[in-house]
């Protein structure tokens, strides 16, 4: 690689991801109007009410990428207000700004709506001294706008402006538990405390060894347990990269790499992923020569971020209920679009009559008797001695995966929603060319799976 050509590609994705100096204006404009509307309907629903309106987000900070149409408005009110009062005014202060909103539920409610085109979020807060005095999780978020637009120059927030699209384009951006990646303010950071695009890549390339821990404001803070470590500058006790993945980083990692190794600007895109047709899966699985199993059910009707670890945990458990059972779990995968589907791919598919069952030494004398005396008549193999320890050879009890699917499930850890499902009975268990047919609804996640890249 040289200087030149990383260069080049980065000023060819630079003048796609900035916005023109048109689309800044605009979105000033809009912003300033919405702003009078919140005002207007801040003194009709509650004049005497001292609150004011702050905007945060990436529009605020000028890191937002050319196309974006997002607007974060909060509404501070005083931290002496009481939570029912702020969940009350702030909804009818949402509702009277974007009339043709809806409201949506975080850790409490707020109002989501358009507003000349642009996507806006409507959200009240309290307006505390310090970030280490929230009331609720949203009251950080203007000491985060305030500590970034002191840090942040043009120069810095055209560095972000990559960031943040070379992480869409690997497909690592976004702090949903969907994807458990990069969230805007931690791209926002990592900028800040390397110094730029480059350095943060650099950097990642060639000294992250996990877990990366970093400290912007040397607050010398508590021990988190997670592959990256980024201390909140506003407030001490909290990692802003707790959601990100072990997966993830190390993704960056990889692309980091391989972006300073060969620039290429395709690096900064997803690729499209051309869906997979049942008979394309067919072809697959008969190369692969494994056992290929689905449990597939209705979604439980969550939100992603409450979804997905439902779905992960499920997954878990079924993995760890099939391994325990003597399958060797080749590789798992789960994904959602109406129903759900936990797909497990196993290197055998049926396993002997029976199994072994390895007893205590015969010197530890309780304990081996009673083995000895549990198996002495049973319909079993032994017991025998291999080395010191009494040992039977038993009839197993799933000799298949699907039998364990059908059978077994329920005694698996599973997400309580799944565990609901499942209890009820209301899922299809899908074997071997009969997983081909979840091309239907999951050609693309299933040509993710079997085109698997970094």
């Amino acid at each position: 690689m040289s200087d030149e050509e990383l260069a080049a590609v980065l000023d060819a994705v630079g003048e796609r991801v900035d916005p023109t100096p048109d689309e800044r204006e605009r979105l000033a404009d809009a912003v300033e109007r919405l702003k009078d509307r919140a005002r207007d309907a801040l003194d009709e629903v509650a004049p005497d009410v001292d609150a004011d309106l702050v905007q945060v987000g990436s529009t605020a900070r000028g890191t937002w990428i050319s196309g974006d149409r997002d607007i974060d408005l909060f509404v501070r009110f005083p931290a002496d207000l009481s939570r029912s009062e702020l969940e009350r005014i702030g909804l009818a202060v949402g509702n009277e700004t974007l009339p043709e909103g809806h409201e949506e539920y975080a850790e409490h409610p707020y109002v989501v709506g358009t507003f000349e085109g642009y996507d806006v979020d409507l959200v009240p807060c309290f307006d505390v001294e310090a970030a280490t005095e929230i009331r609720t999780a949203v009251d950080r978020t203007p000491f985060h706008n305030a500590y970034l637009q002191e840090r942040l120059t043009d120069d810095l927030a055209a560095d972000v402006r990559l960031l943040k699209q070379f992480l869409k384009g690997i497909g690592a951006y976004g702090s949903n538990l969907k994807t458990r990646g990069f969230s805007g303010y931690l791209t926002e950071l990592l900028v800040v405390e390397y110094g730029g695009f480059v350095p943060v890549l650099e950097t990642a390339a060639d000294e992250w060894l996990p877990p990366v821990k970093l400290d912007p404001e040397d607050h010398a803070a508590e021990t988190f347990d997670d592959p990256l470590v980024v201390i909140d500058p506003t407030d001490p006790e909290r990692n802003v990269a707790a959601v990100v993945s072990a997966e993830n980083v190390a993704r960056l990692q990889h692309y980091a790499r391989d972006l300073l190794d060969d620039p290429d600007e395709d690096r900064f895109y997803p690729d499209l992923v051309e869906p997979l047709s049942p008979a394309d899966v067919r072809v697959h699985l008969d190369r692969r020569g494994t056992t290929p199993l689905a449990v597939r059910f209705g979604a439980p009707d969550l939100v992603e971020d409450q979804l997905y670890p439902q779905l992960r945990r499920s997954l878990d458990g079924l993995e760890r209920g099939l391994e325990n059972a003597g399958f060797d779990v080749l590789r798992t995968a789960t994904f959602a679009d109406g129903d759900a589907v936990l797909f497990c791919e196993l290197a055998v598919a049926e396993l002997p009559a029976v199994q072994r069952h390895d007893g205590p030494p015969v010197h530890v004398r309780q304990h081996a008797e009673g083995f000895y005396d549990k198996y002495e008549e049973a319909d079993a193999y032994g017991p025998f001695l291999d080395g010191e320890r009494y040992v039977v050879e038993r009839d197993r009890e799933v000799r298949t995966a699907e039998q364990f699917a059908r059978e077994k499930l329920d005694s698996v850890a599973l997400g309580q929603h799944v565990a609901s499902i499942v209890d009820a009975g209301d899922y299809d268990v899908l074997v071997d060319d009969e997983v081909a047919d979840l091309a239907n609804d999951f050609g693309q996640a299933l040509a993710t799976y079997f085109d698997p890249e970094p």
